[in-house]
């Protein structure tokens, strides 16, 4: 749950969480513009799910 907010708040923190720092670099750039924030945050949560799908 707290991934889930990470994901939605700071989308390029929850990369770094999962160990992707490339993505979580490249999400950092789409966070600093206010159009691209909303695409971080999708991306993220994906990635969130995707990430807790391989590890169950």
């Amino acid at each position: 749950m707290i991934r889930l907010l990470i994901a939605l708040l700071v989308p390029w923190l929850l990369f770094f969480t999962i160990g992707r720092p490339f993505a979580g670099i490249l999400c950092v750039l789409l966070h600093l513009t206010i159009i691209g924030w909303l695409p971080a945050a999708v991306w993220a949560v994906l990635a969130w799910r995707d990430y807790e799908a391989k590890m169950a």
